[in-house]
């Protein structure tokens, strides 16, 4: 897998905009926040910043494995959204050290045990984002179920 990250400066060498081309060749494009001080180096707040779309990314790739599991265990599952809380630390680097997750899973005649179990192994053996950011958060999760 690889990744290439271009910062694209915007119209006198200014801003903190950078476009990623993913190996399988799509574009992500990320930005900084405006700057709060004169001097200080900031982004247009065009688009999501970088620690966002590693956020964006774990929900994705839990989410991913939560739709297959059911799936591959024949479950009638209809639909699935994770929202995703994350706190930071104070200091740098800012890694993230608490994220909640909570699924929201609708389908038909879903048993709870079934989607929860989906989770839990998500987060212990399936999502290589979880794995990486176990190393300095600690999870919780919550589930609906929503029947379709």
């Amino acid at each position: 897998m690889e990744c290439t990250v271009e910062w694209v400066a915007g119209v006198g060498g200014d801003g903190m905009r950078f476009v990623a081309q993913t190996g399988s060749g799509h574009l992500l494009v990320m930005d900084g926040a405006r700057a709060s001080r004169p001097g200080e180096p900031g982004g247009h707040d065009l688009a999501p910043r970088p620690m966002e779309t590693v956020l964006a990314g774990t929900g994705g790739c839990t989410a991913y494995d939560v739709v297959y599991i059911l799936k591959k265990g024949r479950h009638d599952v209809r639909g699935c959204s994770v929202r995703l809380q994350a706190e930071r630390a104070a200091e740098d680097p800012k890694v993230f050290t608490r994220i909640h997750f909570h699924f929201t899973v609708s389908g038909r005649g879903l048993n709870a045990d079934a989607v929860e179990r989906a989770v839990r192994l998500s987060h212990e053996k399936y999502c290589s984002a979880s794995a990486m950011l176990a190393h300095t958060a600690q999870f919780s999760t919550s589930v609906e179920i929503v029947e379709a």
